[in-house]
């Protein structure tokens, strides 16, 4: 599999170096407003291309397997963007918390879905906010919009909540990795230094199709938090 210098820029990494200089001079949560008020990723889905049904079809085949392998009763999925690629998967958990940084897409999704007694949702910074406990944390597509400084803060973060498992985005043949200003996108192994994370327990591969499949090894991976690098 290529490294990341040999793979085609996307979408999301243009639009965003266009307004860098503005971006940059924003805090996080005002920053993730802007891409979503702008539909900077350009994307029919706010949350993002990788959002799409087709980038989502095998997840959302395969994940309540994954969910229901591990035990999985009570999933926080942060960020949980616009709820649109799941909310129609039975995920077969008791008890789902959908949270993002972005509070008009949190308002949103409670007038659209909260009426199921099972869902919650709530404005939430995975890098800073006390986060609630849960069996497991799905963090799609996010980890690869963050600085390296702003990851190592998220990943203190969720071992502070006391979740058991982190389920997140990573590529499995990237052989370097980069920093970046968050908001920006990098293709990130967090297998790889500067994060030097285990082997997973258990990964889906995505069967991404983007950029006429150069991102083909795009995969969630599965941690047991207690196990990730400090």
């Amino acid at each position: 599999m290529a490294g990341m210098d040999d793979r085609p820029i996307t979408l999301a990494q243009r639009n965003f170096r266009q307004r860098a200089e503005t971006l940059e001079r924003m805090g996080n949560q005002e920053r993730f407003t802007h891409i979503y008020q702008s539909n900077l990723w350009g994307s029919a889905s706010v949350s993002g291309p990788g959002s799409d049904a087709e980038q989502t079809r095998e997840l959302r085949a395969r994940l309540p397997e994954l969910l229901a392998r591990f035990g999985v009763r009570t999933l926080l999925d942060l960020p949980c963007g616009d709820f649109g690629w799941l909310n129609g998967v039975d995920l077969g958990v008791a008890r789902y918390i959908g949270a993002d940084i972005v509070g008009e897409l949190v308002t949103q999704n409670i007038e659209r879905y909260g009426q199921d007694e099972t869902r919650e949702f709530r404005v939430l910074d995975l890098t800073a906010d006390p986060l609630p406990s849960a069996d497991a944390v799905l963090c799609r597509d996010c980890l690869v919009h963050l600085s390296f400084a702003d990851v190592r803060s998220a990943v203190e973060n969720l071992r502070r909540s006391g979740s058991r498992y982190l389920l997140t985005t990573t590529f499995t043949g990237q052989t370097a990795n980069a920093d970046i200003s968050t908001g920006d996108w990098r293709a990130l192994n967090l297998c790889r230094e500067p994060f030097g994370f285990p082997e997973p327990l258990a990964t889906l591969v995505e069967g991404c199709t983007e950029e006429g499949g150069a991102y083909a090894d795009k995969s969630l991976a599965l941690w047991e938090i207690a196990t990730l690098p400090g």
